[in-house]
């Protein structure tokens, strides 16, 4: 197979670009609550089928910037907190692999276009270069950086493919499972579930304990980040 020429490439990269303009426009522009209706009524329709729909939607919304958090909330008042968990950890590792091969490849020069204006990135750039994959951890456990702009601007950076999705997914995880059962309870509440006493009590007492996890971790991440020079950024274009 003969190799891509520049203006090959080039015409991909605008196509790659176009595509996520927009999509991020239409997100911009539709009432999120609305979609997400929407979608989780055709999804309830699809049966076995359902989950993965719903996680290819995730995908697709999150790699036009669309907030990861409130379609985590969708899926765990769907699917519940197990299956919520599996849809969202593969979904939103899926859009972070998928993000950072797109700005090594077809989006680079728009991606590093962003980041050069990015304080953050500067000091992301650096940290990551001495700390590799545990800075990558960190920046996954603290809301330093957000989520879709992180999963771009990592593929800008001298930590390999592979590390870099492993340490994402698992580093994902504790926020991952706070937000599923976030949106199960909630759904629970919604619906007037009826549950025993000692039920409640059960999962008041799982949600307190993941909350509290994951807001120690979050604290931490944020200490180690500090120390390595990387500030949560309070009017950063990234």
């Amino acid at each position: 197979m003969p190799a891509p020429t520049n203006e090959s490439r080039r015409a991909g990269g605008l196509l790659a670009i176009f595509l996520l303009a927009g999509l991020a426009g239409a997100a911009a522009f539709l009432p999120l609550g609305e979609l997400l209706d929407g979608v989780s009524q055709r999804v309830e329709t699809l049966g076995p089928l359902g989950p993965v729909a719903f996680g290819l939607f995730y995908v697709v919304a999150a790699l036009a910037l669309v907030p990861g958090s409130a379609i985590t909330l969708a899926v765990g008042a769907l699917f519940g907190v197990v299956m919520g968990t599996v849809v969202v950890s593969l979904a939103s590792t899926a859009t972070a692999a998928i993000a950072f091969l797109l700005a090594r490849t077809l989006l680079r020069s728009r991606v590093e276009g962003l980041a050069r204006k990015s304080k953050a990135f500067r000091a992301v750039d650096e940290a990551i270069a001495d700390g590799g994959w545990r800075i990558v951890g960190l920046l996954r456990l603290s809301p330093v950086v957000p989520f879709n702009a992180l999963n771009y601007l990592l593929g800008l950076t001298a930590v390999p493919f592979v590390p870099a999705v492993l340490v994402s997914w698992i580093a994902m995880l504790p926020a991952t499972v706070l937000f599923v059962y976030f949106g199960a309870i909630g759904r629970d509440v919604a619906a007037g579930a009826s549950r025993t006493p000692a039920e409640w009590a059960l999962l008041g007492v799982g949600l307190t304990a993941t909350l509290g996890v994951t807001v120690l971790l979050t604290r931490m991440a944020r200490v180690r980040l500090a120390a390595a020079a990387i500030e949560e950024p309070s009017d950063d274009p990234a």
